[in-house]
Parts: C-alpha cells; sequence; structure tokens
C-alpha cells in the first residue's frame, strides 16, 4: 500500500473509530442502565451524560494512539532508519546494507539508497585499484628508464674521461648509446600509447579485413625473414571478415607473433595460425613449440610491466607493455584475448573479433 493511501485511510479512521465507537457505547450504555439496571431516562439523565463523555475522551484517547503508532511504524520508523543510514554514508561508512521489505514509496526509496551505497562502494573500491595501479605504474616506468638512462650516462662519462682511447671503442660505446636511446624510445611510445588506450583517446578506424588473406600475407613475411620456422594456417569455417581497425589488429598480432618467435628454443621452430567461427566471433589462435609459460604466471602476464622471470632471460626482456596494449587493443574491439600455456608445452595466444555483417557496409 502506498504512503498516500495509508495517509486518507488513518485520515478516514480519525473520523469514523470515534464516531463508530461512540455510537457501540451509547447503545451498551443504554442497554445496561435501562434494561438491566431499569432505570428510567430522567433518572439517569445527568449518569448518562457523565459516562458518555468520559467514555468519547476514552475513545478518542485510544483510537489517536492507535493510528498514532500505526503511521509511526509504516512511516515514520523507516523513515528513520534511512536517515540514520544516510549520517552513516555522510560519514564514510559503507559496509551496512538496508533491508528492504516493502513496496511503497518510502521501499522504492530505500532500495535505490540500496544502489546508490552500493555503486559508491564500488567506485570507491576501483578508485583505490586505480590508485594503486598508478603508483606501480610510476614505480615501474622510473625503474625502466632509469636503467637505460644510467647505461648511457656511464657510456658518455667513459668517452669524455677518455676510457674509450681508440675510434673502434668509442664507435662502440656511441653505438650502445643509439641503442639505449632507441629503447627509451620505444619505451616512451608504449608508454604514450598504454595511457592514451586506458582512457578510450585512441581513435579507432574500423573496416572489413579479411584475416585469413591478412594471416597469408604476415606468415609468409615471417618465412622471408625467419628461415629456420615452419609456419600453418588451420581455417575452420566459411568467412573470417571482421570488422577491425587494420592498424591496430597489426600491432596486436606483431606483439603476440614477435614474443613468440623470440622465446622459441626449439630446433625446428613451428608457428601455427588457426581461424574459426564462434557464433558473432571471429576466433584467433597463434601457437607456437617455444618454452611455455609457468600456470602461475598465467593469470599476470596481460598485466602492465609484467616480466615472467620463468618464462625470460634478461637479454630478452622487452617493454612489459606488449600484451598489456594488446588486451586493451581487443577488448576496444568488443573481443577477448587469453593465453592457453604450460612450461614445456608451447603457447598458444588466443583472441576474439566481431565479424563483418552485411550491415556494417
Amino acid at each position: 500500500m502506498t504512503i498516500r493511501k495509508r495517509l486518507i485511510l488513518s485520515n478516514l479512521a480519525m473520523v469514523f473509530l470515534p464516531i463508530t465507537g461512540m455510537l457501540g457505547l451509547e447503545i451498551i450504555m443504554g442497554v445496561v442502565m435501562f434494561r438491566m439496571m431499569n432505570l428510567t431516562p430522567a433518572d439517569s439523565i445527568g449518569l448518562f451524560t457523565q459516562v458518555r463523555f468520559i467514555g468519547m475522551i476514552g475513545i478518542l484517547i485510544v483510537t489517536n494512539g492507535m493510528l498514532t503508532y500505526y503511521v509511526s511504524k509504516t512511516i515514520l520508523t523507516p523513515a528513520n532508519k534511512l536517515n540514520e543510514a544516510t549520517k552513516k554514508l555522510a560519514a564514510g561508512e559503507r559496509d551496512f546494507a538496508i533491508q528492504v521489505d516493502r513496496s511503497d514509496e518510502l521501499g522504492e526509496l530505500a532500495r535505490s539508497f540500496e544502489e546508490m551505497r552500493r555503486k559508491l562502494k564500488e567506485a570507491e573500491a576501483l578508485e583505490k585499484k586505480y590508485e594503486a595501479g598508478r603508483k606501480e605504474l610510476i614505480a615501474s616506468i622510473s625503474h625502466d628508464l632509469k636503467t637505460p638512462i644510467t647505461s648511457i650516462k656511464g657510456y658518455m662519462m667513459a668517452i669524455r674521461d677518455g676510457v674509450a682511447d681508440t675510434p673502434e671503442k668509442q664507435q662502440r660505446y656511441v653505438s650502445r648509446i643509439i641503442k639505449k636511446t632507441e629503447e627509451m624510445d620505444h619505451l616512451i611510445n608504449e608508454l604514450f600509447l598504454y595511457s592514451k588506450l586506458d582512457v578510450n583517446r585512441v581513435p579507432f578506424h574500423f573496416e572489413k579485413v579479411d584475416l585469413a588473406a591478412y594471416f597469408g600475407d604476415y606468415l609468409e613475411e615471417v618465412r622471408f625473414e625467419h628461415e629456420d620456422i615452419e609456419t600453418e594456417i588451420v581455417e575452420s569455417g566459411e568467412s573470417f571478415h571482421v570488422k577491425a581497425d587494420r592498424k591496430q589488429i597489426h600491432r596486436v598480432v606483431t606483439n603476440l607473433i614477435q614474443n613468440s618467435l623470440k622465446f622459441i628454443d626449439k630446433e625446428k621452430k613451428q608457428l601455427n595460425v588457426s581461424l574459426s567461427e564462434k557464433g558473432p566471433m571471429v576466433v584467433v589462435k597463434i601457437s607456437d613449440n617455444g618454452p611455455g609459460i609457468p600456470g602461475e604466471a598465467i593469470p599476470f602476464i596481460f598485466d602492465q610491466f609484467y616480466q615472467g622471470d620463468a618464462a625470460r632471460s634478461k637479454s630478452l626482456r622487452g617493454s612489459g607493455l606488449g600484451l598489456a596494449i594488446s588486451k586493451k587493443i581487443i577488448e576496444l574491439h568488443g573481443g577477448e584475448i587469453h593465453a592457453e600455456s604450460g612450461e614445456g608445452k608451447g603457447t598458444t595466444m588466443a583472441f576474439t573479433l566481431e565479424r563483418w555483417e552485411v550491415t556494417d557496409g
């Protein structure tokens, strides 16, 4: 029942209950005084008036008390509970809940309040998570930039102090400085791209991309540059046209395949790509016969700056942002990405992209 109906009924009750009570009291008094006590109207009119007056006062007190209790229980008490909850929320408390067991306006207000409290709690938790991530990002950036800067500084001081006392040694030091500078430039570009992807500031230009033709060309280039690797494309479906930003998907594929090529340690190297259809999505799997990734590391490989020691030697480490960037790009395409691997079993990187529909243009 709505609050409006409750108030209307309580107002009506304030009128009809006393009248009904008075009529009932007069009937009872008449029966008692005139039939049971055999009094005449002339003898009992004074007593009748006094008793009726006292009864009327009692009825008014009882009915008003009952109605006040009813209004307090059904309206004021829930309102006070909401008021207390509001004070808790304003004081910064989030770990409480409001039990809602009514369907009127106060119940709807309580449900809205509870939803607001829950979302506020989630938002604060997310803010703390992002703050922790921001601090971790700053620490990682500082560490990763400090390493090449220290190396460059050392080479420059060696040249200044005459340690590089031959043209060959000077050339070697200059080459290392250039290499370290290129590493810094690559890291800064990766950081810039990741930060833009994180706040959706990278423009995407979606078009129709034929993944079968794309991977055919890509793997041909891989074989040309790496004569010791075998490649294969397995297609399970009729059409592999997807809606994608060609440039960004190329970045994802390059990240994944270059990772595979970097860590394959077998004499006979194998790189396979499989394409399949799954509802409205196309599933892409890139598999290698490398050393694999430890099971405990798989949940973290798409985190920024994560570099698993068990899967990478120090000399093969990259920026630690490649897979994190790949994940962001795939998610902004409406797809998902994950890894399937185990130590000594090779690695499969799988991601999904939305199929190109006729309505897309």
